[in-house]
Order: structure tokens, then C-alpha cells, then sequence
């Protein structure tokens, strides 16, 4: 008797922000309350869709700009990446998860998918992100872009 083996689709069509601003001589990461219908009321980092003929980091960049109104950023990619399994489909959805550093003078000017935002210390921001795995990706990033210096490698230059 043979057996078939079946394979749960991975899906990346998205990509994840975490905006890091130096206040007080201590980064700061922005959170975002969503407005939307999926997801209203969750606090979050940024997050959007890969758009036809982007790359990831491009993606990034766009989404920075509408979600935040944010036009200065030294963007670097985490190695890190958002998923979340759905049964409803039975696929993974996988996002890559990028980092930028903002300039001290950029100001937050939201969209109509947030209500509001807030600059919270990593402690903080661990405690308030609502997603499973978002605590995990703050850990990391305050580890490898906080804690260290983030290695060249990773930086995108744009």
C-alpha cells in the first residue's frame, strides 16, 4: 500500500517592521494599534503586503512610509521572520522581519489602519504586542540591534 505524503504550503507575500528610535540615549520601539478589521484593536509592529514586481525590503521601506509617514530609516533585515499557521487554508504564512533605526527628528503621522501608536522601552513593548511570537522577535532584536552592534551584513542599502 503506498503512502502519499502531503505538505502544508508556505506563503510569504508580506513583510514586518520593528522601528527602533533612540530616546533619552535608550531605543525605543515603536507599536502600532491596528484599525483595521483583521486584527483591530492589537498592538503591533509594522506589517503589509509584498506589492507586484517589490522586493521584500522595498516592501519595507513602502510599507514604513504609509503606515508611519516615516521617510528616514537605516533599514537592516533581523534573520528573524513572522509566521502563523492557518488551519482554515492549511497554509504558513511567513513574514521577514526588518529592522530600522529612525532619525531623532522623524515624526509618527499614522494611516487609516492604526488608531494609535506608542514608543515603548523593549520591556514594555514585550508585554503590549498581542500577537504569538511577536515577544519573541522583540527578544531577538533587542539582543542582535540593541544590545550589539547589528553585524554590516545585514544592512540594506537603499
Amino acid at each position: 500500500m503506498s503512502k502519499e505524503n502531503f505538505e502544508v504550503p508556505l506563503r510569504c507575500k508580506g513583510i514586518a517592521v520593528v522601528l527602533l528610535k533612540k530616546i533619552n540615549n535608550e531605543y525605543k520601539v515603536l507599536l502600532l494599534k491596528r484599525a483595521t478589521p483583521i486584527l483591530r484593536d492589537v498592538w503591533c509592529y509594522i506589517g503589509g503586503s509584498i506589492e507586484n514586481g517589490e522586493t521584500a525590503w522595498e516592501s519595507a521601506l513602502r510599507e514604513i512610509k504609509e503606515e508611519t509617514g516615516i521617510s528616514k530609516v537605516l533599514l537592516y533585515t533581523s534573520n528573524k521572520f513572522d509566521q502563523i499557521y492557518s488551519p482554515k487554508e492549511n497554509y504558513i504564512y511567513m513574514a521577514p522581519v526588518f529592522v530600522g533605526y529612525v532619525e531623532d527628528d522623524e515624526e509618527v503621522t499614522l494611516n487609516d489602519e492604526h488608531s494609535d501608536y506608542k514608543w515603548l522601552w523593549f520591556d514594555e513593548a514585550i508585554d503590549t504586542v498581542s500577537l504569538p511570537g511577536n515577544d519573541d522577535v522583540l527578544l531577538s532584536i533587542e539582543k542582535h540591534f540593541v544590545m550589539n552592534k547589528p553585524p554590516e551584513y545585514l544592512r540594506i542599502e537603499h
